[in-house]
């Protein structure tokens, strides 16, 4: 799910909540449920978006009025008005499905562009303003404060084949197999249209979609690639429904050959998220890079083909050091931008200067005070928590001037004068912002995917490995807490520790802590043990081995 954007913007992007409602502008990426989810119920006008998109969106939604939509189509530039003062938002391909786009904001709050999800390519980088694209290891003319950037497959390391290339090794195994009566395409999804009007042109047969079980991908086909529907049952090639329960339809369907004595159908699934399990758990990397080249067949008769429409992670760093931008936020999954080595060399180091329009996103009152001294530096480390066992960077802090016109407005329970950042967050700032505010932070939670234990039992060992990869990201993203807080303060700000708390103690989480992990639905983390507890049991355990 994409994350809400910071508080000082008057925009929102993919995001239909009743916080996201209080916004005075709101625009639509693509049309994937994900992204477009609760729109029924939280929708205000305006909604931009292309026009394909729209109508995507009211065959899920026909609920919407159409009047809510304003239209911005690829290449086109609108000036937005707000009472914070104007803005201009142009749309650029996204390179992800039918009517997809990434959207550039120019404004008072600086420059940002949101991808949404994208697939990054040497196209869509160079369709942007030239003065926002350098050459690579140079900063452009014109900085970008902040990219929202769709890390999908972030930490996916194999080169991912271009579309191109992907759906000519559809069209490969296909030739391969003159003798199938029936090539099934799991190619039900948005965004996998091309490979049904490629297959369809080369081969000169359209291609059957069930209606009645598979109405979504009938409508999005009606408009995108109408003349490749077929409603004939008996034709050669026909879309067959993915994941989840595509082993139990795929055997069915090889079973159902077996018993009639014919050749087995040919099933072919294009998706980069099998390779990207098969990268999770399997240890033979030599195979992983021979099955991007061609089409491979698992141990129950589905051909597999990488085609992916979403970046991986070379794209990904080779697009961040054409831009160069201020920070990186990961919209899908979330923290998933703390793997890109861009994000780890360059973004932690950023200075911001007091008058710097990053500093409008905070939102924070400054009565008495126009000329606000406040400098930070980022955090030169990478901090991270997974589950029950947490490893820390530690990072070192830059001292954090506060003028006096914000004493008062910034309250800060005592802190030690040397604490990490982890320590910050267990004796608990008052104050301290978690949420996506700012540059303070560099992403958010979102609720990750919950898969039942029956919907699990429903699957296949395969579908099973995916879905643990699922799990497994979306833990990392829940664990990978990526904070960019104050270092510290100046001596005016800065007291002594409070000798009464106990740090291995689950009573020093601050209230605010504990309910920023009640409101993500994530079980608080047990604290670290003091180091005077750690000496005590290392002493325990060489006494007992003495005796």
């Amino acid at each position: 799910m994409p994350i809400e954007m910071p508080k000082g913007l008057p925009f929102s992007v993919d995001t239909w909540t009743s916080s996201s409602k209080r916004k005075r502008h709101h625009f639509l990426t693509h049309a994937h449920k994900d992204h477009s989810f609760g729109i029924s119920s939280h929708f205000a006008f305006p909604i931009y978006s292309t026009l394909l998109t729209k109508s995507l969106v009211l065959q899920h939604y026909p609920q919407l009025d159409d009047s809510l939509f304003v239209g911005i189509e690829i290449g086109q530039s609108v000036v937005v008005d707000d009472p914070d003062g104007a803005f201009t938002v142009t749309a650029f391909d996204a390179n992800h499905c039918p009517g997809a786009v990434m959207f550039l904001f120019e404004g008072n709050f600086g420059n940002i562009l949101h991808t949404g999800d994208c697939r990054l390519t040497a196209e869509c980088v160079q369709s942007l303003p030239k003065k926002f694209v350098g050459k690579k290891g140079k900063v452009p003319r014109c900085q970008l404060d902040y990219v929202f950037l769709d890390c999908t497959f972030g930490k996916f390391h194999q080169n991912l084949p271009s579309k191109h290339s992907a759906i000519q090794q559809v069209i490969n195994c296909i030739w391969k197999h003159p003798d199938a009566p029936v090539v099934y395409l799991t190619c039900d999804l948005l965004g996998q249209e091309e490979i049904l009007a490629n297959v369809s042109q080369t081969f000169g047969s359209k291609i059957y979609v069930d209606k009645a079980s598979n109405p979504e991908c009938f409508q999005a086909l009606t408009l995108t690639f109408p003349d490749i529907i077929s409603e004939d049952s008996s034709s050669r090639f026909q879309v067959l429904d993915g994941f989840p329960k595509l082993y139990e339809r795929a055997k069915a369907k090889l079973l159902e050959a077996q018993a009639h004595c014919q050749p087995a159908p040919l099933i072919i699934r294009p998706s980069a998220q099998w390779y990207a399990c098969e990268e999770e758990f399997s240890e033979n990397k030599s195979q992983r890079k021979l099955r991007m080249n061609e089409a491979v067949r698992d141990q129950f008769g589905v051909w597999h083909v990488c085609y992916s429409i979403h970046s991986s992670k070379e794209e990904l760093e080779w697009t961040l050091q054409l831009l160069v931008p201020k920070w990186v936020v990961s919209t899908t999954p979330s923290c998933r931008a703390m793997e890109l080595d861009f994000v780890k060399k360059h973004c932690f180091g950023n200075q911001v200067a007091p008058k710097d329009s990053i500093w409008k996103l905070l939102d924070i009152a400054t009565e008495g005070s126009p000329d606000v001294d406040v400098s930070i530096k980022g955090v030169s480390g990478s901090p991270m928590v997974e589950e029950h066992t947490q490893t820390y960077a530690q990072p070192q802090f830059e001292p954090v001037k506060v003028s006096t016109g914000l004493k008062g407005l910034i309250k800060l329970s005592p802190p030690s004068k040397k604490v990490t950042l982890f320590g910050r967050a267990r004796i608990g700032l008052q104050d301290f912002s978690f949420s996506h505010e700012g540059p303070i932070v560099a992403s958010i939670y979102n609720n990750p995917p919950q898969i039942s234990a029956n919907t699990v039992e429903e699957f296949s060992f395969q579908e099973e490995a995916e879905v643990k990869c699922h799990k497994s990201e979306s833990k990392t993203g829940i664990a990978d807490i990526e904070v960019q807080c104050l270092k510290s303060v100046d001596k005016e700000t800065e007291v002594h520790n409070n000798a009464s708390l106990t740090i291995g103690s689950s009573k020093s989480y601050s209230e605010r802590l504990r309910k920023f992990y009640r409101t993500m639905n994530v079980p608080v983390p047990q604290p670290l043990p003091s180091l005077v507890e750690l000496m005590k049991a290392n002493k325990c355990a060489k006494r007992k081995f003495e005796l």
